[in-house]
């Protein structure tokens, strides 16, 4: 890894191993992949193996799911969109989904065929944005089901990810291009290679000191883009632990979930480990990670299928 940061830094607060527990989801095959909490303050999720919709009730630990009108759909990202709807990536029938909170159903075809869309956001102009994988580009939808697409300036093949909002334009991770990417409400694109050659970023959130947070899956570390487009990188200590999720936590640390090592970490905003910890069960196939209002947060374990809980200490 090139250019990583190794700037001293003060010693390391120390800080209680968190409580993680694990829920079983009940269908079958439900590989369940991005999480949210949604207005009705459960946690919806995509069970991409078993095109379903999930809940969660963080209080009951009841699940509800919902069918998909699309057999195979393969549902990966969800977000609350701005009808207060939860809406979703059908990755595998290239269409954008809606659900209500009730489980209504409306599917929007999308204009490219084969576009794979992936992550999804609800952008600063009210509509929801979404990455199109397969064809490196960038989507945006209306709230009555509308489509637009833009490719100009997004690298051929870069294979666009998550996307996160900041100063009033979208963010998005290039995992097969090794950047991150800017686009405004109308269509500008800026592209930043991140130091690390071939770092694979996918996962990103926005942290509240207005920078954004990224997983860089083949160069083990998390990487860091401030408001001026500086990039840093943090490594993590576990070898080849294949780091799939990212997000912010109440006490303002970065959570992240290691895949093939199993555990779930911790980092200040400094760039200092606090924590990795065990997942109880193994090969869990760990994914993403989400905060909820009251400070626990819930991650998908995709290959156990499951969702597991984290209450930080």
């Amino acid at each position: 890894m090139t250019n990583t940061d190794t700037t001293a830094r003060p010693r390391a607060r120390t800080v209680a191993a968190p409580q993680i527990r694990e829920h079983r989801i009940p269908a079958k095959n439900s590989k369940p992949y991005i999480a949210v909490e949604g207005p009705d303050g459960c946690l919806w999720f995509c069970e991409s193996g078993a095109s379903k919709i999930g809940r969660l009730d963080p209080k009951s630990y009841a699940f509800t799911e919902f069918d998909i009108p699309t057999p195979n759909a393969t549902p990966i990202g969800i977000v609350v969109g701005p009808d207060n709807c939860l809406w979703f990536a059908e990755k595998g029938a290239h269409q954008i989904g809606r659900v209500t909170l009730r489980g209504e159903f409306t599917e929007f075809p999308l204009p490219t065929r084969y576009a794979g869309p992936d992550a999804m956001q609800l952008g600063p102009d009210g509509n929801v944005w979404f990455s199109e994988t397969e064809v490196s580009q960038i989507g945006r939808i209306t709230p009555d089901g509308k489509v637009t697409e833009f490719k100009d300036g997004i690298t051929p093949g870069s294979k666009p990810l998550s996307i996160v909002v900041r100063d009033g334009a979208l963010w998005f991770s290039e995992a097969a291009g090794s950047r991150v990417g800017r686009i405004t409400v109308d269509g500008k694109v800026t592209e930043f290679p991140i130091p690390s050659h071939d770092s694979q970023p996918r996962a990103m959130v926005t942290h509240p000191d207005g920078s954004i947070w990224f997983v860089e899956t083949s160069t083990n570390a998390l990487g860091r883009i401030d408001r001026e487009g500086r990039i840093t990188e943090h490594p993590v200590p576990t070898p080849n632990a294949s780091l799939r999720g990212v997000t912010v936590g109440a006490d303002g640390d970065l959570w992240y979930t290691a895949n093939f090592a199993n555990k779930i970490g911790r980092m200040a905003p400094d760039g200092t480990v606090l924590g990795e910890y065990d997942i109880p069960t193994p090969g869990s196939g760990a994914r993403c990670i989400a905060p909820m209002s009251d400070g626990r947060l819930f991650f998908t374990q995709w290959d156990a299928g499951l969702i597991g809980e984290v209450i930080p200490r």
